[in-house]
């Protein structure tokens, strides 16, 4: 029976640059490739461009014709074969969660570092309930309030990957100072909530919140916000770019630049330390 085409998801473009990047590495073409397997070049050329899936025992075989040894590169690529089609909890909002939407979800779910820099607001993995609600409200145009509900609940259920038992997501978090003065007039107690669970969440080892002053020195960051999701293995990083029209991937080779960026806009950002102090007073104020 023929292969149904598939939709080439964000998990299975990780997996065919690899598998095309060890090719490469071992020194075949598509057709020494495709012999040493017994396929035909399309199916080959289709597993590397996502357009079709491939099962974990043939990644196996994949790796052993590449001369890969590493024990842990057969794990990471046999568990995204596997994981590739998977449905995850966030299938349940499939109403309101899009499909670029569960595309990052799965990303974060399957990531072991995430650094993110947020000019404008709070990350979604930071954010408590009443915050998502309220900025989804005053920034979606098209949403129910049904809609806007489940979408926070959404939000809150993806924050389980920096609690989740034996290998807890490592989040760098860097935001603007000015993401920490929002005002939110339908609830004021929003911002001190916020800021509160700042830093509670800060206690996590695997939490790491630094913030950008308004005097900062010039930095690349000022050309916009980025996540840079890494994952277990020898799969490329992959960059989300978001806007009001959606999200945008960046892939393969061009998430490079991005990891230069985030280290020079880490340094460029507060302590730690100061970081901590800073959000307590503001927290503090809000108290009074």
């Amino acid at each position: 029976m023929p292969h149904q085409p598939v939709e080439p998801t964000v998990r299975r473009r990780r997996l065919g640059q690899t598998l095309k990047k060890l090719r490469n590495d071992a020194s075949m073409t598509l057709e020494d490739a495709a012999l040493a397997m017994g396929w035909k070049v399309p199916k080959l050329s289709k597993i590397e461009n996502a357009r079709q899936n491939i099962r974990p025992a043939e990644v196996t075989a994949l790796l052993k014709a590449y001369g890969v040894t590493d024990p842990e590169v057969f794990t990471a690529l046999e568990n995204l074969a596997k994981d590739a089609g998977k449905k995850g909890w966030w299938q349940t909002y499939s109403g309101v969660v899009s499909p670029a939407y569960a595309d990052y979800i799965s990303l974060e779910d399957d990531a072991e570092h995430i650094r993110e820099w947020a000019p404008l607001a709070i990350p979604g993995l930071l954010q408590t309930a009443a915050y998502a609600r309220e900025t989804m409200t005053a920034t979606s145009e098209t949403r129910t309030p049904e809609e806007i509900v489940a979408l926070a609940e959404v939000r809150q259920a993806r924050q389980a990957v920096l609690t989740r038992p034996g290998n807890p997501l490592q989040l760098w978090a860097i935001i603007h100072e000015a993401a920490l003065h929002t005002r939110f007039e339908v609830r004021p107690a929003t911002m001190r909530e916020q800021l509160r669970r700042l830093l509670d969440v800060s206690e996590l080892p695997n939490v790491t919140v630094q913030l950008m002053p308004v005097n900062s020195t010039a930095h690349p960051g000022m050309f916009g916000g980025f996540g840079l999701v890494s994952f277990p293995g020898p799969t490329p990083d992959v960059v989300l770019l978001e806007n009001l029209s959606g999200a945008t991937y960046v892939e393969g080779d061009g998430a490079q630049p991005f990891a230069h960026a985030v280290e020079r806009i880490r340094a460029a950002a507060l302590s730690v330390e100061d970081t901590l102090a800073r959000i307590t007073k503001l927290e503090e104020g809000h108290r009074k």
